[in-house]
């Protein structure tokens, strides 16, 4: 069981990277809407895709999470 806990910890650690990589997508994307606000749609489009992705990825390690506690 110790080591179930000790996986599930190590799990949840992907939305930490998540968490970091949205955060500096977000501050580039800024810096590239203030360099040309003309292209303002398609940097957010892009933004809000790999923000997905990204938020797709903290949130399989949450269920894994959850799935090593309960299940395993």
């Amino acid at each position: 069981m110790t080591l179930g806990i000790i996986a599930a910890g190590i799990a949840v650690f992907t939305g930490i990277g998540a968490g970091i990589g949205i955060g500096f997508a977000t501050g580039k994307a800024s810096e590239a809407i203030a360099r040309q606000p003309e292209a303002a749609g398609k940097i957010n489009s892009a933004l809000l895709m790999g923000c997905a992705l990204a938020e797709g990825t903290a949130i399989f390690g949450f269920i894994t999470a959850l799935l090593v506690i309960f299940v395993g």
